[in-house]
């Protein structure tokens, strides 16, 4: 679980551009509204994460993921 964290970090800090947002940066923290990501963006996520693990994300399943708990979530429902 701490590895996928981990490496959900590393994908979501690659499209974000204000480091500032992660001062406060927890489990619950909001896609968009916290950590700044726009819906674009979080197209390229999904794909970074679908090729990393190897995973296929639905449209459903993408509308859900509304803060990071949510992501990490997915990810280990499906590997």
């Amino acid at each position: 679980m701490e590895k996928i964290k981990k490496e959900c970090i590393e994908i979501l800090k690659k499209y974000t551009f204000n480091q500032e947002v992660w001062e406060n940066f927890n489990d619950k923290s909001s896609i968009i509204d916290d950590l700044k990501i726009n819906s674009a963006r979080i197209v390229d996520i999904i794909i970074d994460i679908e090729e990393k693990y190897n995973i296929e994300i639905t449209d459903d399943e993408l509308d859900k993921l509304k803060c990071f708990q949510d992501i990490v979530e997915l990810i280990k429902s499906k590997i």
